[in-house]
């Protein structure tokens, strides 16, 4: 293709929509006046846009961390301005949801990409999965109304409780919660300290998991 044919296909689409995608792996956010976003997830903006970083949960709820083994971590940031910010995660695939007024999702923290700054949100750690991931696995609570983007690597499976996941591939839940056990048939593995030694038990007969076809580290 040409030049003229190479830009039209790939430019941005004209959209009033908060939350566009546009392709699998790009998020385009209207921005007019603040939303949320991942720390280091922005490829692109237009209009006139600052970046505030918040690495810290102190004193309120202002941000999540996903800690890691060396205490380092992922921090959200605050978009404020106007114009278009344009989103990615290392070619995960972006899923938009709609949560109404009524709605809730919980989200792996490494799995929320953005959200509108109007939802409320709340920070938890699954202490009992320490033993697999340094700091225990970090969740975003998010109620509606409003949009959130989660990634995923690769196409996304939603599954009905009752249903066990494997931690590292369980990206988000809603109308649900999770118990946590120890898988004793892999527990004495030589070298087994993946997420696979553990289990996430969803009850119930409400909600939905989600998982995906990768392992986080």
């Amino acid at each position: 293709m040409n030049l003229d044919q190479f830009k039209s296909e790939h430019v941005p689409t004209d959209s009033d929509e908060t939350f566009q995608l546009e392709n699998k792996y790009t998020l385009d956010v209207a921005v007019d006046g603040e939303v949320m976003a991942k720390a280091g997830s922005m490829v692109a903006y237009t209009g006139d846009l600052s970046f505030t970083g918040k690495a810290s949960a102190e004193g309120g709820i202002t941000g999540f961390l996903k800690e890691a083994a060396t205490g380092e971590g992922t921090p959200v940031m605050t978009v404020e301005g106007d114009g278009h910010v344009y989103l990615a995660d290392h070619e995960k695939k972006v899923q938009v949801l709609e949560l109404g007024a009524d709605d809730s999702i919980t989200v792996n923290g490494e799995d929320v990409l953005a959200f509108e700054s109007d939802l409320s949100y709340e920070i938890d750690t699954i202490d009992s999965l320490a033993g697999s991931f340094a700091g225990g696995l970090t969740n975003v609570y998010l109620s509606g109304p409003g949009y959130v983007a989660i990634t995923t690597h690769g196409d996304p499976l939603v599954l009905s409780p009752p249903v066990s996941t494997d931690p590292s591939a369980t990206v988000a839940w809603t109308g649900t919660s999770p118990d946590v056990e120890v898988n004793k048939n892999l527990s004495d593995m030589v070298g087994q300290e993946s997420g696979e030694r553990f289990q996430m038990n969803f009850g119930g007969e409400e909600g939905f998991v989600v998982v995906q076809p990768f392992e986080e580290l």
